[in-house]
C-alpha cells in the first residue's frame, strides 16, 4: 500500500507550520500517531488530560500563530472541549482532528460514538467529517484557512478507516495562503473622526488586544490629543510599557484611575476591544469605536461613530490630520490621580502579611521584579488574575495569556506547556490558583516527562477566592468555596520537580530568587491570605450594602473571627470607599 490519508494530512500540517499535536493517542487516533512517528517533523506531545492539550495549543497558537491537538473518539473529544471554547474565543488558530469510530458504523450507537458536528459547532469556524479520501485533504485544507484567517479554531473529524486507507490524488489546493491586506476606514470617515477628535475638550483613549500592534501609533495619538490611554486585560502588556499616557485597566479588575478617565471625557475612542462590561461604559461621553470586525461596532455601547479598520494602519492614516491641542489640563489631571491610584495600591505591597496569610500583592510584586524582561506568565482565572492585572509589570518584550474571554478556571499550567515548547530559551511562569491546579493536576507529569522549565507558582488561599468574594458582595454567607489542599510541594517533589513552600512573608523573595535561577520544571507552594480581597474601580452602593449584610450574616452565624479577619486584611479598601 502507498500512502495513506494519515500520512497525507500529517504531510499538510508540516508543510503549513504545525510543529506539534497535543493529544491523548488511541484506536482512532492511532493512524494519525503513527504518521507522526514515521514523518519525523512534528512532535507528538502526549499529555495526561486532552483538555490540557486544547489550553495548550491555544497558547502556542497565540504566541506562534498557528497550532494543533487532537481527541480520540468519544470522551476524547468531550474532553477537548472547554479548552478549544477558550481557545476559540481568544481567537487563537487552532487545528482540532477528532478521530472517529469507522465510517460504517456511523448513527448505530457504536462504543464511544459522537456527533462531532452537533459536539464542536458552537466552538469553531470550520467543522467538517470527512468521509471519503478524497474529502480528507480538501477538508484540511479549508480546516487550515479558517482557522488562521478567521482567528478561532477549526475541527476536522477523521474516521479511523478514512484515516487508515489509501491516499487520493485532489487537484484543489493542499497548502495555506497568508495574504496580508490592509484594513482601513474610507478617507471620508476618518475626517468625520479626526473634526470630531478636534473639537473635543477631553479625549479618553482605551485600547484593546487588537490595538498592541500599534504601540507607537497609539502614543503618537495621546500625545497630540494630550489624552489618557486605558487599555484591557489583554492588552495590558501592549500598551503600558513606554507610554507617558497610561492610566491603567478598567473593568472589574482594573483601576480607578482609568474607570474616571472614561467617564469624564467628552470623547472615548475604542480601539480594537471588544470589552464586555457595559457598566463600565460612560453614558454621558461620546463613544467611537475602531475594530476589524465590523459586526461586533455598537454591540456594547451606544455610538457616534463606528468604524472599521486594523489600528495601526487606521492611525497611521488619522495622525496626519490630527494637529497637536496644547492644553494638557485633563491629561496631567488624570495622570496624578493615576499616581495617586498605584500609591495606594503599593500599601498593599508594603503590608507583606504574616505567617501562612501573605499578602498576594507582594508575592506578585516580587515575581514581577524578579522575572525576565521577555518572561511569559499564563494566569488562573479567579483571584490570580486581579493580582497579575495590578502588580505584574510590562516591559514591551513580555507576554501574558489567560482565559479572558471563556473565563475557565486551571488553564495557566497548561498554557504554560504550550508556551514552554514553542518559546524555548524564555522564562515561563504558570500563575495559577489553588482551585484551577487542582483540577487538572495530574498534567504536572507533562511538564516533567519533556523536562519543561515552567515555574509553577500557586497562590494557595485555600478557597475559591473570587466565588467567595462575590457572595460577600452579594451579602451571602460564603458556603462551599474552603478548600482542603493536598501538600503540592509534596506532589511536586513526587513527580520529579524541584519544589519549594512558603509561609512567611521573609522566605517570598530568597525562595522566589531561587525559583528563577533553577533549571528544570519548579514549584512552589505560595500561603497567601484567604481574606485578601480585590474591589473593582468604582464601588456600587448594592455592593457595600451587600459586604455589610455578608458581615452581619457571619456574626450571626457565630463566625465574628472570618469578620474580623476580613476587616484586618482590607482595611484599606474600606477607608477607600467609605
Amino acid at each position: 500500500m502507498g500512502k495513506s490519508v494519515a500520512d497525507q494530512l500529517v504531510e499538510m500540517l508540516a508543510d503549513a507550520g504545525i510543529k506539534r499535536i497535543y493529544a491523548v493517542t488511541g484506536d482512532s487516533l492511532n493512524h494519525i500517531n503513527d504518521a507522526v512517528r514515521r514523518d519525523g517533523r512534528i512532535q507528538w506531545v502526549h499529555v495526561r488530560h486532552e483538555e490540557v492539550g486544547a489550553y495548550a495549543a491555544g497558547a502556542e497558537a497565540q504566541l506562534n500563530g498557528l497550532a494543533c491537538c487532537a481527541g480520540s473518539s468519544g470522551p476524547g473529544h468531550v474532553h477537548l472541549i472547554n479548552g478549544l471554547y477558550d481557545a476559540h474565543r481568544s481567537g487563537a488558530p487552532v487545528i482540532a482532528i477528532a478521530s472517529t469510530c469507522a465510517t460504517n458504523e456511523f448513527g448505530s450507537d457504536y462504543f464511544q460514538e459522537t456527533n462531532t458536528i452537533k459536539l464542536f459547532a458552537d466552538c469553531s469556524h470550520y467543522n467538517q467529517i470527512a468521509n471519503t479520501p478524497a474529502q480528507a485533504p480538501r477538508m484540511l485544507q479549508a480546516a487550515l484557512q479558517h482557522a488562521v484567517h478567521k482567528k478561532g479554531v477549526a475541527v476536522l473529524g477523521l474516521p479511523g478507516d478514512v484515516a487508515s486507507a489509501e491516499a487520493e490524488n485532489i487537484t484543489t489546493a493542499m497548502k495555506v495562503y497568508r495574504p496580508a491586506a490592509v484594513l482601513r476606514p474610507a478617507e471620508t470617515e476618518l475626517q468625520q473622526l479626526a473634526s470630531l477628535l478636534q473639537s473635543a475638550e477631553k479625549v479618553a483613549i482605551y485600547c484593546g488586544l487588537g490595538a498592541t500592534a500599534a504601540h507607537d501609533e497609539v502614543v503618537t495619538l495621546a500625545a497630540l490629543l494630550k489624552a489618557p490611554v486605558g487599555y484591557s486585560f489583554r492588552a495590558k502588556m501592549g500598551m503600558e510599557y513606554d507610554n507617558p499616557h497610561e492610566v491603567g485597566m478598567t473593568g472589574l479588575l482594573g483601576l480607578a484611575s482609568a474607570y474616571k478617565s472614561m467617564h469624564e471625557a467628552d470623547v472615548v475612542l475604542l480601539l480594537g476591544t471588544d470589552f464586555p462590561y457595559t457598566p463600565f461604559m460612560p453614558e454621558n461621553a461620546k463613544i467611537v469605536q475602531i475594530d476589524n470586525q465590523p459586526e461586533r461596532l455598537g454591540r456594547r455601547a451606544s455610538l457616534e461613530m463606528g468604524l472599521c479598520g486594523d489600528i495601526a494602519p487606521t492611525l497611521q492614516a488619522l495622525l496626519p490630520m490630527i494637529p497637536d491641542k496644547k492644553d494638557r489640563k485633563f491629561l496631567d489631571t488624570m495622570l496624578e490621580f493615576h499616581e495617586e491610584v498605584k500609591r495606594k495600591l503599593n500599601t498593599y505591597v508594603e503590608d507583606r502579611g504574616k505567617e501562612e496569610a501573605i499578602s498576594p500583592e507582594y508575592v506578585a510584586t516580587v515575581i514581577s521584579q524578579l522575572a525576565a524582561k521577555d518572561a511569559i506568565f499564563t494566569v488562573d482565572t479567579g483571584m490570580t488574575n486581579v493580582w497579575t492585572a495590578r502588580y505584574i509589570e510590562a516591559t514591551g518584550k513580555r507576554t501574558l495569556l489567560g482565559s479572558f474571554n471563556h473565563g475557565s478556571m486551571a488553564n495557566a499550567m497548561p498554557q504554560a506547556i504550550g508556551a514552554a515548547l514553542c518559546q524555548p530559551g524564555r522564562e515561563v511562569y504558570a500563575l495559577c490558583g489553588d482551585g484551577g491546579l487542582t483540577m487538572l493536576l495530574g498534567d504536572l507529569m507533562t511538564i516533567r516527562q519533556y523536562n519543561l522549565p515552567v515555574k509553577v507558582i500557586v497562590f494557595n488561599n485555600r478557597a475559591l477566592g473570587m466565588v467567595k468574594l462575590e457572595m460577600e458582595v452579594a451579602g451571602l454567607p460564603d458556603w462551599q468555596t474552603d478548600m482542603v489542599n493536598p501538600d503540592f510541594a509534596g506532589v511536586a517533589t513526587a513527580m520529579g520537580f524541584t519544589a519549594f513552600a512558603i509561609r512567611t512573608p521573609e522566605e517570598v523573595e530568597p525562595i522566589l530568587t531561587k525559583v528563577r535561577d533553577a533549571s528544570g520544571p519548579v514549584l512552589v507552594n505560595v500561603f497567601t491570605n484567604p481574606s485578601s480581597l480585590a474591589m473593582p474601580p468604582r464601588i456600587e452602593f448594592e455592593q457595600m450594602k451587600g459586604y455589610a449584610l455578608w458581615m452581619g450574616k457571619l456574626i450571626l452565624g457565630g463566625r465574628l473571627d472570618d469578620v474580623l479577619e476580613a476587616v484586618k486584611s482590607n482595611y484599606k479598601h474600606i477607608k477607600d470607599v467609605l
